[in-house]
């Protein structure tokens, strides 16, 4: 791992300047750990996606844990993983520019089990022609729109589509893509669990086809954090791009799950931002250094879990600030105090900070630079 300047081993996280990340790493091993253990039982791979953590010392963390490789959204991404020697990166975002597709292949040429998603035939015709120039192959695989109506083709056109792939002698062919991100946050796990099916149902039969036309096709890559137990009953599937487990946020914390109809009971948040109360001069609430440039507001509200002030309320209040108010007789915490705060996004607050510090208990034991942020090309 990689070691802060500073002596750290004995600063106490609430000491650190704020706001800032910490990473709780006991809880964020034991959900790698938990999230390995159910994916290896059912028979199923791990490829955790590196746009959640934007880190390539966690991804290191997720393939010693047993993952076979990182999924990232863009370029970029994978460029800075393979310059930490991170091996099996796949792109599940369209690479379609000739600008971008030269950088997917002189990455390539220096990382040979790279493998990019495709879904159409123009920037197919573009990525084989590039790596014609360079003598070099590519293993590919299908995106299938399950739903998102994101990316992908639609199911009725895939095997159209995939049948393109093989006319160029230098792209192989090496399964399908299908994720249902739109199907993540459904609250009911009974309504998540029939969305999922229905969603992965339009995938299965294709890759079964394709299985029967193509022999290098063996990857049946899907599923998310919201899903996960869930698909991990579907046959076909066989590798998992989980990645808001690793950290968690109070999005995903607020969904049901098989255990519970009003919380996601799998994964603990191992993500905590910490922020500061630097005024206390108005009535009713007070205000923190964390706004909107340290907590992306999107799907949630920030969760403030110090045990002392469990009745506390964040509300953004401008860029720079939050707002802390306490419902009934609750106290309001003074002047300096140091709040502790589940992020409502855990992928953007992310890419906000720089880096994580790491602790065991209340002890900040390494720093981890967040090397893959503002990675978005």
């Amino acid at each position: 791992m990689q070691k802060h300047h500073m002596n750290v081993a004995l600063q106490r996280k609430t000491d650190l300047d704020t706001p800032c990340l910490v990473l709780d790493l006991d809880i964020l091993d034991h959900n790698l750990r938990n999230m390995q253990t159910l994916a290896k039982r059912a028979g199923k791979r791990l490829r955790p996606h590196a746009k959640t953590h934007k880190c390539s010392i966690l991804a290191r963390r997720q393939i010693e844990a047993g993952a076979i490789g990182i999924c990232v959204a863009k370029v970029s991404e994978a460029e800075a993983l393979c310059r930490a020697d991170i091996k099996n990166i796949l792109v599940t975002g369209p690479v379609v520019t000739p600008q971008k597709i030269a950088r997917l292949v002189a990455l390539r040429a220096k990382a040979p089990s790279l493998m990019v998603v495709v879904d159409h035939p123009g920037p197919i015709n573009l990525l084989s022609a590039a790596l014609d120039d360079q003598g070099l192959t590519m293993d590919v695989l299908l995106d299938v729109d399950i739903g998102l109506h994101r990316t992908g083709v639609p199911p009725v056109r895939a095997i159209d589509m995939a049948d393109h792939i093989p006319a160029h002698g230098n792209l192989r062919l090496r399964g399908i893509q299908a994720y249902a991100g739109h199907i993540q946050h459904i609250h009911s796990y009974s309504d998540r669990n029939n969305a999922s099916h229905q969603c992965l149902q339009q995938a299965t039969g294709i890759f079964r086809t394709l299985q029967t036309k193509v022999k290098t096709c063996t990857v049946f890559s899907a599923s998310g954090t919201g899903t996960f137990d869930i698909d991990l009953d579907v046959p076909e599937l066989t590798e998992m791009q989980v990645g808001s487990y690793a950290c968690m946020d109070a999005e995903y914390l607020a969904i049901g799950s098989a255990e519970d109809n009003n919380r996601f009971t799998a994964f603990a948040p191992a993500l905590r931002l910490l922020t500061t109360v630097v005024s206390v001069n108005q009535d009713g609430y007070v205000t923190v250094d964390a706004g909107l440039k340290a907590l992306y507001r999107d799907g949630a509200v920030p969760q403030i879990i110090n045990p002392e002030y469990s009745s506390l309320r964040y509300d953004w209040f401008g860029d720079e600030y939050g707002r802390i108010t306490a419902s009934g007789s609750a106290e309001i915490p003074p002047l300096g105090a140091v709040l502790e705060v589940i992020t409502a996004h855990c992928d953007p607050t992310i890419n906000l900070f720089d880096r994580y510090y790491v602790t065991r208990g209340s002890k900040v034991v390494d720093t981890w630079n967040i090397d893959l942020r503002g990675c978005s090309q």
